[in-house]
């Protein structure tokens, strides 16, 4: 007994240690998390070093994690949202997944070897998936999200996300054709049990669930609420096993019929900690079940394979997207996000391998396939923003760089939502006004109200010069990424020393380094709207108009005080305390509202005693 608690410390400690450093070196290198997970399981695995020989053992507990994560993606499918997307979630979500899975399935069955129809419908159904951190990181890259086509990609992941539930429920289905034929009674009996235990979860969540959370919720006890969830989760996913289908299924299902309570977000917090644990421990399972030694010598077929389906994949995708009416670039930069495979590829394949619809070389050789299509996503989305511009110039006949009108007194750089209300301001006092922008749409969209933009990149030297930067009296620096506003004050302080020069500041910090870097003005684009909403505030308490600006006003003092200091003492000094003191002390002392606010609290006593 002894010995086994060791060996299973051990084993803990090592899983622990792997995860730790997997994670930062994959970021590190560019790479998903996940691709780390399964490099990290490799590494440890009986094809690495062999700390573990039973993975299968694990893979078994970590599937809790990915019940987990479909109770967590039920949540999250509020009727109100769906709604909102519904023609890209419902229209591009199901032609995406059934043209690129019937696509790859092809290529599967006829240029692989050994995947009968079964199999080959298998893998393309799981790489047809999208890998949604991967594919929302590239996003939020390129501030996508905020743009037609970036919706639209969202929309077709959430239907992913949505369609690994009938995924899962069709698997058996296939199974049963490999190893035994059903009567048709049967059929129907199993079918009949399966829709009893859905109408069983649903009536449950519809009708008890929400009560019996409030009950314990008046309780005050945190950990009862997690321990009801995580009842709630593993209850619903038992039933759904002891009917013959996947334990997800059941906790997609109880996720659901919790989206509108008054406590999702409490459940999804409380859940949210073992989930992320369980996935890392589920995708280093499966790194552990690998066999490297088949993924090597069949490297050159994996390598073409790889290719192959991000071609595929890319090219129904793009087809999907056009049909929709998107432009052809928007349709080549939703096609080059959603190439890597999905997360659930990976929940797919063991599955699939344990149904006997696919063999452990297949397995081994499409969760490598799948991994490799995650480490070409970065590449091939850069190479896919490339081609999408340049489509745009050809289209939409891209505005040459040309300022020999352009002559104003002061040159905007940037035209997005702080911008454009800088030029307002300076265009209601009759003032000449250039702007330049790179952002196409923008232009056209601004132009269709009457502004004029010229097309241009402010990171460029000759364009700031032929825009008039050397000769206007203010350079206003308003463009939305802090790089870029770097680079800028950068190029027209180091070749024009004497312009006049004004940035957008992302927060104290860069506001320090802006002032470091010679800037004659910065605001913080947060400050002003803030005590605008402090005054509005004190307004609404009663405060007479006159009281609340001179308030204002001295914490504005204040706060400008502060930065001298910081400037002062230099940028890498760190924050000051909020020096002078505040302007009341409080009346009463501070009292945590959870434990972690008491932690915080007792934590920040000790210290400054």
């Amino acid at each position: 007994m002894h010995e086994d608690g060791h060996g299973l410390l051990l084993g803990a400690l090592v899983f622990l240690a792997t995860a730790v450093i997997a994670v930062p070196v994959a970021r590190r290198l560019g790479l998903s998390p996940i691709v780390g997970y399964l490099l990290a399981g490799v590494a440890i695995g009986p094809s690495g070093i062999g700390a573990f020989d039973d993975p299968e053992r694990i893979i078994t507990v970590a599937e809790i994690g990915v019940v987990l994560l479909l109770f967590i993606i039920g949540l999250e499918l509020q009727f109100s949202r769906l709604l909102a997307l519904r023609r890209a979630i419902f229209g591009l979500g199901t032609a995406q997944l059934l043209f690129s899975g019937a696509a790859i399935a092809v290529l599967t069955h006829y240029a692989a070897t050994g995947f009968d129809w079964r199999g080959a419908l298998v893998a393309g159904m799981a790489l047809a998936l999208s890998a949604t951190s991967i594919a929302l990181q590239l996003l939020e890259e390129k501030s996508g999200l905020a743009q037609p086509y970036g919706q639209r990609a969202f929309g077709v992941l959430l239907f992913q996300d949505m369609a690994i539930v009938p995924l899962l429920a069709l698997l058996p289905f296939l199974g049963q054709g490999v190893h035994e034929e059903r009567s048709f009674l049967d059929s129907a009996e199993h079918v009949a049990i399966i829709l009893g235990a859905m109408l069983l979860i649903v009536g449950a969540g519809r009708y008890l669930l929400t009560p019996l959370f409030r009950i314990l919720a008046r309780s005050g006890a945190r950990e009862v609420m997690t321990a009801a969830a995580l009842l709630v989760v593993l209850g619903a996913g038992a039933l759904m096993a002891s009917a013959g289908m996947s334990m997800a299924l059941g906790a997609f299902l109880a996720g659901v019929m919790l989206s509108e309570s008054s406590f999702r977000h409490e459940l999804e917090a409380n859940i949210d900690a073992f989930r992320g644990l369980l996935i890392a421990l589920f995708f280093m399972g499966v790194g552990m079940s690998m066999n490297l030694q088949v993924v090597l010598a069949n490297a050159p077929l994996l390598i073409i394979g790889t290719l192959l389906v991000t071609l595929v994949k890319a090219v129904s995708v793009w087809a999907v997207f056009r049909f929709s009416d998107s432009t052809r670039a928007d349709a080549v930069r939703s096609a080059s996000v959603l190439t890597p495979a999905g997360e659930f590829s990976f929940v797919l394949f063991p599955l699939a391998l344990g149904l006997g619809l696919i063999d452990s070389r297949q397995s081994d050789m499409l969760v490598a396939c799948a991994a490799m299509t995650m480490l070409l996503g970065p590449p091939v989305a850069l190479v896919g923003e490339k081609l999408a511009r340049r489509l745009e110039r050809r289209t939409t006949a891209l505005p040459s760089e040309d300022f020999s009108d352009a002559h104003g007194s002061v040159l905007v750089v940037g035209f997005g939502r702080f911008g454009q209300i800088v030029s307002q301001c300076l265009l209601a006092r009759g003032l000449e006004v250039t702007i330049i922008d790179n952002d196409v749409e923008m232009i056209q969209n601004a132009g269709r109200f009457g502004f004029r933009i010229y097309y241009g990149d402010g990171t460029r030297l000759d364009v700031l010069r032929a825009a008039g930067a050397d000769r206007a009296r203010v350079v206003a620096v308003c463009v939305d990424r802090r790089e870029t506003t770097d680079r800028i004050v950068e190029i027209i302080r180091q070749n024009m020393p004497d312009v006049r020069l004004h940035a957008r500041a992302f927060d104290r910090t860069h506001a320090v380094a802006l002032r470091g870097r010679g800037v004659d003005y910065e605001i913080r684009e947060t400050f002003e709207s803030a005590l605008a909403f402090g005054e509005a505030a004190l307004r609404a308490n009663g405060i007479d108009a006159a009281t609340a600006q001179a308030t204002v006003a001295d914490v504005r003092q204040r706060d400008m005080e502060r930065l001298r200091r910081q400037l002062a003492e230099g940028e890498d000094r760190g924050p000051l305390p909020l020096e002078p003191e505040p302007l009341v002390a409080p009346e009463r002392p501070a009292r945590p509202l959870n434990p972690e606010a008491e932690d915080v609290l007792k934590h920040e006593t000790e210290f400054s005693s």
